[in-house]
């Protein structure tokens, strides 16, 4: 069941992506293309999916546990910190200078472009990078931490 649900939320989650265009990273491109040729529609599309994941957000957490999970699964981290920051940042840079945002680019994987591969792989690169270096900096505090004490 739990596998189903995933394959269909993924499902309809790609097909609103491709058909918002946000797959096209020419279209995406466009968006942040204030000066030149600027394409508003992206703005919708966001708006859109803020009213959306608000209701629904609204309707689910009202039920006491999922209907296919013991619990939600929310962040617990409610502070506004450098590496929230950080990473928004790295996040807004990479989609504006590759057009593909990790939600659009796993659909557009099935257009076959080189681009779009190229771009999913440095995500995953990016990915190992991002937790080797977490654990590389967590690491280092331990061990300042423990000269401490």
């Amino acid at each position: 069941m739990r596998l189903l649900s995933t394959y269909l939320i993924g499902l309809i989650f790609g097909v609103g992506i491709a058909i918002s265009g946000m797959a096209n990273p020419a279209k995406v491109l466009n968006f942040f293309d204030i000066a030149g040729i600027w394409d508003p529609s992206l703005i919708f599309v966001m708006g859109g999916a803020v009213v959306v994941a608000f209701v629904g957000y609204r309707i689910v957490l009202r039920r006491s546990a999922p209907i296919i999970d013991a619990k939600f699964h929310l962040p617990d981290n409610p502070r506004i910190d450098a590496r929230l920051l950080g990473g928004s940042a790295l996040f807004g840079v990479g989609w504006g200078i590759a057009g593909f945002c990790p939600g659009g680019a796993l659909p557009a994987l099935g257009t076959g472009r080189i681009e779009v591969f190229a771009f999913v792989a440095a995500l995953i690169a990016g990915i190992f990078a991002a937790k080797w270096l977490m654990a590389l900096t967590h690491a280092r505090a331990a061990r300042l931490l423990r000269r401490e004490t």
